[in-house]
């Protein structure tokens, strides 16, 4: 492990170095017993608004990593606090077990200029996710504040709130200090309306949300009907058709989306926060002409956002690269590109965006021309169950008899939990765990079929070997460190040149 011995009258205790630090009189580290590997809070100084302290070799207080004493901490040292970041590049940090915060901000820093040009969110879970791990919104933060600390990060970090759906669902975040909220209205979006017959059509229209959405089906074509918008590349224009499907597809997600930012807003007071607004999760591409429409209409209603993540074309499956013509996802990806540079400018999100290799250069790339007032792409990274696989090679690598057990839960579990998922993988092309050897465990995290059965059995593995798991993690956390540093260097360094 990455620690030395702290003052010499301080016996039996670790600290981890790059915690240390003192404001205003008081030392903070962190540190952990050679013993137990409990990690804990060391306080030299005023130590008056934490809890449960015991005093330690030296005369140093030990606190328990609890909430309480996070929130307290994030007071203290204002930078543990997450925040906005805005039109910076940035990249969203998945984490299902709150123990990769330090892995990740390992990479950050292998990158050039120790990963400025990135704005990293380091807490980022969906309600989805927070279900079926067992966690609390406040617990993500809390366990991303405590990594934070651990490798002394002290630059600007946010907290996302990912796919809302439902008022309800945000307070939890809101009230955790989260600063990024990522609005869902993908059960508002009708796939259906592509192939839908003109009369069909003309009933979904008249059919929309008109009072919320503060229009009319007339105030509406006079809008767009018989204008041409000048974009990068061919001039855009409706006719009708277009501008019907348009707004009989995601009219009633826009309404939706409108609604949600109002609550926030409300319920965030005076605290500002960044807004993405996602349809990546629906069935059928976002077209150019779709992404004016849900952009224009936003403005229109007084939406502010961040990032926008259309449905783009190909296959964005879990865990795995682009499934899709490269030639064509970079032509539509420059014209999305360039339509959120005119009309924000905004960020361009890539949804499932974990381990898409092969379109991490042609994103950054489109989204950074005509940025010349700006350093770094228009674009926002989010990861999520790759962290999770990290984890899971890790283990691969020291316990193979937990790997393979849970490699064959993994099996059984996978035709229940894939069907909230858009995945390919077939678990018959999944090896049986027997049938492989101890030093070809790892290999099965690079496999298509093995990472998406992996990833998306995250809930049921954690249910059954959660506890196993972080107990393992804990006794080999650098090497859990170094592989989650690796991988995510290849995630990240396209986007900063």
């Amino acid at each position: 492990m990455p620690l030395d011995p702290v003052v010499n009258e301080v016996k039996g205790l670790l600290v981890y170095h790059r915690s240390r630090v003192e404001v205003d009189g008081t030392s903070y580290f962190l540190v952990t017993s050679d013993e137990s590997g409990l990690k804990m809070l060391g306080v030299q100084g005023d130590a008056h608004d934490l809890e449960g302290g015991e005093t330690g070799p030296g005369g140093i207080v030990l606190f328990p990593l609890s909430s309480a004493n996070a929130a307290a901490l994030r007071g203290r040292l204002p930078w543990l606090s997450p925040q906005p970041l805005g039109l910076k590049t940035s990249a969203g940090f998945g984490d299902r077990l709150g123990m990769a915060t330090p892995g990740h901000i390992r990479a950050l820093r292998q990158l050039p200029d120790e990963g400025e040009g990135i704005g990293p969110i380091f807490a980022q879970q969906s309600v989805r996710e927070n279900t079926r791990t067992g966690r609390t919104p406040q617990q993500v933060v809390d366990e991303a504040t405590w990594g934070l600390f651990e490798e002394g990060w002290n630059a600007p970090w946010g907290a996302d709130a990912d796919h809302l759906k439902t008022p309800a669902a945000t307070r939890e975040f809101v009230d955790a200090g989260y600063t990024f909220f990522t609005i869902d209205p993908g059960d508002q979006v009708d796939d259906i309306v592509a192939s839908a017959p003109s009369a069909e059509l003309e009933e979904k229209v008249r059919d929309l949300p008109w009072a919320t959405l503060e229009d009319s089906r007339q105030e509406l074509e006079a809008r767009y009907l018989g204008t041409s918008y000048a974009v990068e590349g061919p001039a855009l224009s409706f006719d009708r058709e277009i501008l019907w499907r348009a707004a009989a597809k995601y009219g009633a997600a826009v309404d939706h989306t409108v609604a949600m930012y109002r609550h926030l807003a409300s319920a965030m007071g005076d605290r500002p926060f960044d807004l993405e607004v996602s349809v990546d999760e629906t069935s059928s591409t976002t077209t150019l002409a779709e992404h004016f429409y849900i952009a224009s209409e936003l403005h229109r209603l007084g939406v502010r956002w961040v990032g926008l993540a259309p449905r783009f074309v190909g296959r964005f499956e879990k865990g795995v690269d682009y499934l899709g013509d490269l030639d064509t996802f970079t032509r539509e990806f420059a014209q999305h590109a360039a339509l959120a540079r005119e009309l924000g400018p905004y960020k361009i999100s890539l949804h499932s965006g974990s381990d898409k290799f092969s379109v991490y250069g042609i994103a950054a790339g489109l989204a950074e021309r005509g940025a010349a007032h700006r350093q770094g792409p228009l674009i926002h990274l989010k990861t999520a169950g790759t962290s999770f696989l990290e984890a899971l090679r890790t283990v691969a690598e020291v316990d193979t008899t937990l790997f393979r057990e849970i490699l064959t839960y993994a099996r059984q579990c996978y035709e229940h939990d894939r069907a909230t998922y858009h995945v390919s993988a077939r678990v018959e092309k999944v090896p049986e765990s027997a049938a492989v050897g101890d030093v070809e465990l790892p290999g099965l995290l690079d496999a298509f079929d093995a990472r998406q059965v992996l990833h998306v059995t995250f809930g049921s593995l954690l249910d059954r070997y959660g506890a196993r798991l972080k107990r393992t993690l804990g006794r080999h956390e650098e090497t859990h460190y170094r592989n989650l540093q690796a991988h995510f260097v290849r995630h990240l360094a396209p986007f900063v040149g």
